[in-house]
């Protein structure tokens, strides 16, 4: 090829690169201004927990993709005692300047989910001796419409009890587990925070009555917890800020 042609097409090549990078450079990003933090957390009309935008029970599949900007990865899990759930897991999401991994947990009828599990194209063994179930594709696109039934956010960044005082207000108990791990309970928020020895930090968002029922397997109240200083030292960016 002669060497002009040749130099001709990389040069037209790499403006084209070039132009692309501009464009996508300057398209907005969706989830740019949105200031959408794990502790701004309420009740929607009908009374569900409402966090990040989205009320459990009533959100999507879809709604949670189109916040995240990204698909997740869907498998069907059935725990030991037989009991199956759907589960969507989200990692690496930044958004409002925080970095978490998110699980949602879908609200599926049990007669579905067994169809689920039959239709099921592999299975393999899962932690504690439950096991993971691949689903078919099909099964896969019909679940973008079916509400959500627990969130599981999960911040990369580790916190002191002062930084969850701080952000999340006192609980209204605290229970501790046999492992150390202690949970902060906000029963009028429907959220369950846990946390271990090491900072590591699970925040766990339900209705009212899933949050009954994952209370009562937890052990008995803890003492009173101790009031924290409101202000924290941790570099989470504040309510409404930038």
């Amino acid at each position: 090829m002669d060497r002009k042609i040749l130099l001709s097409i990389l040069a037209a090549a790499l403006m084209g690169f070039i132009g692309i990078w501009l464009l996508l450079s300057i398209l907005p990003d969706e989830r740019a201004g949105l200031r959408l933090y794990p502790w701004d957390v309420s009740r929607d009309a009908a009374g569900n927990t409402r966090v990040f935008d989205l009320s459990i029970g009533d959100s999507t599949l879809a709604e949670v993709r189109m916040l995240l900007g990204e698909e997740g990865k869907i498998n069907l899990f059935e725990n030991r005692d037989g009991t199956r759930s759907v589960e969507v897991y989200f990692d690496n999401i930044l958004l409002s300047n925080l970095k978490a991994d998110w699980i949602v947990t879908l609200d599926l009828p049990e007669d579905l989910l067994a169809a689920l599990y039959e239709r099921g194209l592999r299975i393999s063994k899962a932690g504690s001796g439950s096991r993971k179930v691949k689903l078919d594709p099909a099964d896969v696109e019909q679940l973008a419409e079916a509400p959500i039934r627990t969130l599981t956010y999960l911040p990369w960044k580790s916190l002191e009890p002062r930084d969850i005082a701080g952000r999340f207000g006192e609980p209204a108990e605290q229970r501790k587990e046999a492992t150390g791990v202690v949970h902060w309970l906000y029963p009028q928020r429907g959220m369950d925070i846990a946390r271990d020895a090491d900072g590591g930090v699970v925040i766990q968002y339900l209705n009212p009555p899933d949050f009954a029922r994952a209370v009562a397997l937890l052990p008995l109240p803890a003492e009173p917890p101790v009031p924290m200083a409101a202000e924290s030292g941790s570099d989470l960016p504040a309510v409404g800020a930038d």
